[in-house]
C-alpha cells in the first residue's frame, strides 16, 4: 500500500489488536469495504495497516484498478491471523456457554423485510415476557458468520451447511404476485402468465432469485424485464406501494397493506422455509438459547396471524 523502509524490530511481536483490521481490509479488498463491516473510519484501518507494514517493514497490498491486492507476505500472515481468530472466537463462545446469566444482549441477524415488517411484532411480546433481555438486530440479506460471532442467532431462509451449527426449521413463508391497486386501475389486471409479462414488473439487480423463479415456469427473463429493479428489500416493497409495477413478496409482507392486491393466484411459488440457527458451543447459554426457543415458538404463529387478517 506504501513504500516501507526495514524495520529493525520487524520480527519482534506484532499488535494482535491490528490483526481484525488487516483481516477485514484483505476479505474486502478495500478499505471502503473493510470501514463497512467493521463499523470504523477509513483512515482508522488504514493507520492499522500502516503500523502493521511499519512492524513487518514490507508492504502487505498493493494498490490496483480493482482496490487492494494483498502481497505475498500478506496471505502468508493471513493464514496465521486466522488460525487466531478462529482460536479466539472458539474461546469467546466457549465462555458465553458457560455463562449463567439471564440478563444481557442477544443479537439476531435476518433479512431486510424480516427485521422491518415481522420481527418487530414478535420482539413486543417477548419485551414483556423477557424485559431482562435487550436485543440486537442485524438486517441485512447477507448471511452474516455466526462462526464469527457476528450474530448469536439467524433467522435465514436458506439452510446452513456448516457442522457446528444448529439448523431448527420453524415455518414456511408463502409467496405471491401482488399490486397496488393504484397500478390495476391505471394498468388492468393481469390473467396469466403470459399477460403478466406485458406489465410493469418490479425485481432485483444483482440478486436472481425471481429470474430463477420464471425459468421454473419455463420462462426465461433477464433483469431488463423488470421495469424497476432494487436489491434493496424495503425499497423494493416502497416501489410495490407506491404503483410502480407487480412485484413478488410474501403474502404477510403483502397483508399489512390493504391496498395491496394478489394477481394471477394460479401461479403457484414455491414457499421460503424459515431456518432459526445459532452456533452448537453457545446453545448452552440461557439467555441466547432463552432467545431461540421464544422465536421458534413465535415466528410461525406471527405469521399464520398476519396472513389470516389479509
Amino acid at each position: 500500500m506504501r513504500n516501507v523502509k526495514p524495520d529493525s524490530h520487524a520480527d519482534s511481536a506484532f499488535d494482535w489488536a491490528l490483526m481484525p483490521s488487516f483481516l477485514a481490509v484483505l476479505d474486502a479488498g478495500s478499505l471502503l469495504g473493510a470501514a463497512k463491516k467493521l463499523k470504523q473510519s477509513q483512515p482508522t484501518l488504514g493507520r492499522h495497516v500502516a503500523m502493521l507494514e511499519t512492524q513487518f517493514g514490507a508492504a502487505l497490498f498493493e494498490r490496483t484498478g480493482r482496490g487492494l491486492a494483498p502481497t505475498e507476505l500478506a496471505q502468508r500472515i493471513a493464514t496465521h491471523a486466522r488460525g487466531m481468530q478462529e482460536a479466539a472466537d472458539a474461546l469467546q463462545r466457549s465462555l458465553s456457554a458457560n455463562t449463567q446469566v439471564l440478563s444481557g444482549s442477544v443479537r439476531i441477524t435476518t433479512s431486510q423485510t424480516v427485521a422491518a415488517h415481522l420481527l418487530p411484532l414478535i420482539l413486543l411480546k417477548m419485551r414483556r415476557e423477557l424485559p431482562e433481555i435487550q436485543i440486537e438486530v442485524v438486517a441485512t440479506n447477507e448471511v452474516k458468520n455466526l462462526l464469527r460471532r457476528e450474530a448469536d442467532i439467524a433467522v435465514r431462509m436458506v439452510r446452513p451447511d456448516q457442522d457446528s451449527l444448529i439448523a431448527r426449521k420453524i415455518a414456511q413463508i408463502g409467496v405471491g404476485a401482488y399490486a397496488h391497486s393504484s397500478y390495476l386501475k391505471r394498468r388492468g389486471v393481469p390473467n396469466n402468465t403470459a399477460d403478466l409479462l406485458n406489465h410493469d414488473l418490479i425485481g432485483y439487480d444483482q440478486d436472481t432469485t425471481i429470474l430463477r423463479g420464471f425459468r421454473a415456469f419455463g420462462e426465461s427473463l433477464t433483469k431488463e424485464n423488470f421495469a424497476f429493479r432494487c436489491d434493496d428489500h424495503n425499497v423494493h416493497w416502497e416501489a410495490l406501494r407506491a404503483g410502480l409495477g407487480i412485484a413478488f413478496v410474501s403474502h404477510y409482507l403483502a397483508s399489512t397493506d390493504r391496498k395491496i392486491v394478489r394477481v394471477v393466484p394460479q401461479i403457484r411459488i414455491p414457499d421460503l422455509p424459515v431456518w432459526l440457527t445459532t452456533h452448537r458451543e453457545i446453545q448452552g447459554n440461557p439467555r441466547i438459547r432463552r432467545v431461540y426457543d421464544f422465536l421458534a415458538e413465535n415466528i410461525a404463529d406471527t405469521l399464520a396471524q398476519l396472513v389470516a387478517k389479509a
